[in-house]
């Protein structure tokens, strides 16, 4: 992810690596393709799925490494006793020699693809979720009507908005973007709601709008987002509650685990659709 990215070209200035990069996967297996770690001298950025594989490909990096060798390898290995594990499946390891004159051409190559988030509301769950955000592949777009709410130290992937009206952020949300309401006010919630169902009705392009909350207020909402001309089949493109069924703890940070869950959910079936 964008963090072990920035380690590994940080080290890199300092000291040479090989680069071990899934390169193709064949059934069953601890990691998918395109999954990569830094392999220095006597520690590591990343992992290709630990185990007997991973232990083997360190020592032969740190050996190619000891040798000074500036040519690329690629090797086969199928998961099997020979290496004490039991997936069944094959992969193809790409192993190349990196230094710091890399490092540009290695952040274009290995940046991961972040799915953009909206999330509105800079509360206890809201910050919450933001750190629980931080290590997974998302982009997150943390807007609120309040001055000075957001925190100074938010991760590199985040990005803060002050927006008053909040619900005018809207229409300047990237395609694709999943949204999580749970601003201070419910009168906040309710507009940012509409402006999404708008937004919808004309591009159709927010992949979720999730909103916090009882069945309750999703009842009340529901009533008053039809006043307001919005169809059954619009509001059904809202999911309230939000998370996981069958969590009910209320603390922010379950809460968080929760919807996370429920994101990444989401970023499989677009990421790996199933037949």
């Amino acid at each position: 992810m964008a963090r072990h990215l920035d380690a590994f070209l940080n080290r890199l200035a300092l000291e040479p690596a090989v680069l071990v990069t899934v390169e193709r996967t064949r059934g069953s297996v601890p990691r998918e393709a395109g999954t990569w770690m830094a392999v220095f001298a006597r520690d590591q950025v990343g992992t290709i799925g630990g185990g007997q594989l991973e232990w083997a490909t360190l020592q032969q990096a740190r050996q190619r490494l000891a040798a000074r060798a500036l040519e690329p390898w690629e090797q086969t290995a199928a998961l099997g006793p020979s290496l004490g594990q039991c997936c069944g499946g094959s992969l193809v390891l790409r192993c190349e020699p990196v230094s710091v004159a890399d490092a540009a051409a290695l952040r274009q190559r290995l940046a991961p693809s972040l799915v953009p988030v909206a999330l509105f509301g800079g509360g206890h769950v809201g910050r919450a979720l933001v750190q629980a955000l931080a290590p997974l592949p998302f982009a997150v777009t943390w807007v609120d009507s309040r001055d000075e709410v957001f925190p100074t130290d938010v991760p590199a992937q985040v990005h803060t908005e002050h927006s008053d009206p909040v619900q005018a952020a809207v229409a300047d949300l990237a395609p694709g973007a999943q949204v999580l309401i749970m601003s201070f006010s419910h009168a906040e919630d309710l507009d940012i709601v509409a402006a999404c169902l708008r937004r919808q009705r004309e591009r159709a392009d927010l992949r979720f709008i999730g909103l916090i909350g009882s069945h309750t207020k999703w009842a009340s909402f529901r009533h008053r987002l039809a006043e307001r001309g919005f169809t059954e089949v619009e509001l059904a493109q809202v999911t309230c509650p939000i998370g996981l069924p069958g969590i009910t703890d209320k603390a922010p940070e379950v809460i968080a685990a929760s919807v996370v869950a429920q994101l990444l959910l989401l970023r499989e079936a677009v990421v790996s659709p199933r037949s």
